[in-house]
C-alpha cells in the first residue's frame, strides 16, 4: 500500500509539471489569426474598377472575388484559380510577400483555338494572407505590334522594288547610250517603275490620311450616280484596252453622307480591281440598292476569283492574292485597305462573295440617308436612318 501511494503521487506531480509548463507556453505564444475570409474593406469597389482580369485568393488558396474577364477566359472557374502557373506563383508570394510578374499564355475555347496572352502581376494584400492576381490581356497589344512589323518590312521591300529597278535601268541606259533604240526601251521601262513608285508613295499618304480617323463631324451629301461614273471614267481606258465592258445601274437618286472624293477612290480602286483581274471581252458591273437602313453599292466582275482561304486577309495592306501577277497588273496591295478604312471612316462596312473561276462581288453598304422631312420654318433636312 505504501509502494501505490508512492506511484500514485509521483504521477501526480508529473501531471502537474506537465499542466504547468503548456499553461506557460500558451501565455507565450503569439496567437495565430483566423484565415480571412472577406475582403478588406473598399478592396471589392476598387476590384471592380480595374480594366484588368483581377482574382482575390484567400490563405487557402480559395477564390474570394473574381471579375467577369477571369471567369470569361477560363482562369477562374468556380472557386479555384484553373491556372497552375498562377496558382504556384501566388502561393511564392502568400510565403514571402515579395510581388512577382510574368506573362502566361491561356487557351481559350470560347474565342477558338488561339491562345490568349496575358502580363500578370501577383502581390500580397497587405498581411491579411490574402493575394491579389492581375492578368492584363496582351493579345491585341502583340497583334498590333506583328502588323506595325510586317508592315515595315513590306513598305521597305515595296519601295525598295522600283528604286532598285530605276536605278539599274540608269546604268543600263547610260551603258547603252549610242543605241537609241535600247535607249527608248530602258527609258519606258524606268517610266514604268517610276509610276508604281508614285502610285504606292500615293496610297501609303491615302492610308495614313484615312487610319485612325473619327467619323467625320460635317460629312456633305453626296450623289452616288457621280462616284460610280468618276471611278469608271478613272479606268476606261485600262477597260477598253482589255474590251471588258463597263456597266452601272441603279444609282440615279441615291444619296449618302460623307466624303465624296474618299468614296470615289475606294469605288475606283474596286473597279481598277475587278478590270485588273479579268479576262478580256467580260464585263464589270456596278449596282446600288436602298435598304432600310444601308445604301448597298457592289462591284461584281467575271475574274478568277479568290481562293477561299484568302477571302479573309484581302483587306490587309501589302496582302496579295497572286503576288507575280498583282505586281504585273501594277498593284500596290493597298487598295483593299483603303477601301476598307475609307468604308469604316464612313461608319460603313465592306464586303466579298467570290468563288475561284466565276469572279469576285465586293459591296460597300453605308449608312443611307431617309427622305427628306417635312419642311419646318424656311429649311430643309435630312435625317439618316437609325442604327
Amino acid at each position: 500500500m505504501a509502494a501505490l501511494a508512492g506511484l500514485v503521487g509521483l504521477v501526480t506531480g508529473v501531471a502537474a509539471g506537465l499542466a504547468f509548463r503548456i499553461s506557460e507556453a500558451g501565455r507565450n505564444r503569439t496567437p495565430v489569426p483566423a484565415p480571412q475570409s472577406e475582403l478588406p474593406s473598399g478592396i471589392a469597389e476598387v476590384l471592380a474598377a480595374l480594366p484588368s482580369s483581377a482574382v482575390v485568393l484567400d490563405s487557402t488558396d480559395r477564390v474570394l472575388r473574381a471579375s467577369s474577364a477571369a471567369r470569361a477566359f477560363g482562369i477562374v472557374r468556380g472557386e479555384e484559380l484553373v491556372i497552375g502557373d498562377l496558382l504556384a506563383l501566388a502561393r511564392q508570394v502568400r510565403r514571402d510577400g515579395v510581388i512577382r510578374e510574368t506573362e502566361i499564355e491561356v487557351a481559350v475555347r470560347k474565342f477558338g483555338p488561339d491562345s490568349t496572352s496575358f502580363a500578370v502581376r501577383v502581390a500580397p494584400l497587405g498581411g491579411t494572407g490574402l493575394v491579389l492576381v492581375l492578368a492584363e490581356d496582351q493579345t491585341e497589344r502583340r497583334r498590333v505590334e506583328a502588323v506595325r512589323r510586317d508592315f515595315v518590312a513590306n513598305i521597305s521591300h515595296e519601295l525598295k522594288t522600283p528604286v532598285g529597278a530605276l536605278s539599274l535601268l540608269a546604268e543600263t541606259v547610260a551603258d547603252a547610250s549610242d543605241d537609241p533604240e535600247a535607249v527608248r526601251r530602258f527609258t519606258a521601262r524606268m517610266q514604268q517603275e517610276a509610276a508604281r513608285l508614285t502610285s504606292v508613295i500615293q496610297d501609303l499618304i491615302t492610308l495614313s490620311r484615312i487610319q485612325g480617323a473619327e467619323p467625320m463631324s460635317e460629312p456633305d451629301e453626296v450623289e452616288i450616280a457621280s462616284v460610280v461614273d468618276e471611278a469608271l471614267d478613272a479606268v476606261r481606258m485600262a477597260a477598253d484596252a482589255k474590251k471588258i465592258e463597263l456597266v452601272s445601274s441603279g444609282t440615279e437618286g441615291i444619296r449618302v453622307m460623307g466624303d465624296e472624293g474618299l468614296l470615289v477612290t475606294a469605288m475606283r480602286n474596286l473597279v481598277a480591281n475587278a478590270v485588273a483581274y479579268s479576262p478580256e471581252q467580260t464585263r464589270v458591273s456596278v449596282t446600288a440598292d436602298v435598304t432600310d437602313k444601308t445604301v448597298d453599292i457592289s462591284v461584281a466582275d467575271q475574274g478568277i476569283g479568290i481562293p477561299p482561304q484568302d477571302l479573309e486577309r484581302i483587306f490587309e495592306r501589302f496582302y496579295r492574292v497572286d503576288a507575280a501577277r498583282s505586281r504585273s497588273t501594277g498593284g500596290t496591295g493597298l487598295g483593299l485597305a483603303i477601301v476598307k478604312h475609307i468604308t469604316t471612316h464612313h461608319r460603313g462596312e465592306v464586303s466579298v462573295w467570290s468563288k475561284e473561276g466565276s469572279g469576285s462581288t465586293f459591296t460597300l453598304r453605308l449608312p443611307r440617308i431617309e427622305t427628306r422631312e417635312p419642311q419646318r420654318s424656311g429649311e430643309n433636312t435630312y435625317r439618316e436612318a437609325p442604327q
